[in-house]
């Protein structure tokens, strides 16, 4: 397989990954937003802002990875643009949390 097949196909295996993570979080982060900003506006603000740098960050790692001309299973080729698109998405979703974790504040006993 061409090398523009291979970058093409682990494109499109990130960005199915990422909107599927978006389309999973979406629901349970406007809700928890909603509670921290205290106006639906507000949480929309930041469920727009959340669900695009969720998004983004793994599609920016996946075309930063380029396919070796010379690979001997293009599987393997593509298996290493998807890890490093996985890293990205891990990144994005775990900044997210740390970012939330902060502001939500503790349960009092």
């Amino acid at each position: 397989m061409n090398p523009v097949g291979l970058f093409l196909i682990g494109v499109s295996v990130t960005a199915t990954l990422s909107v599927a993570v978006v389309w999973y979080l979406k629901p349970s982060l406007q809700e928890v937003l909603v509670d921290l900003c205290g106006t639906a506006t507000r949480a929309s603000f930041w469920t727009a802002f959340s669900t695009v740098t969720v998004a983004l960050t793994p599609m920016m790692f996946a075309l930063h990875y380029r396919p070796d001309a010379a690979a001997p299973h293009a599987v393997f080729e593509i298996g290493s643009q998807i890890e490093w698109a996985l890293a990205g998405l891990l990144l994005s979703v775990l900044l997210l949390g740390i970012v939330l974790a902060k502001f939500i504040p503790p349960r009092e006993a």
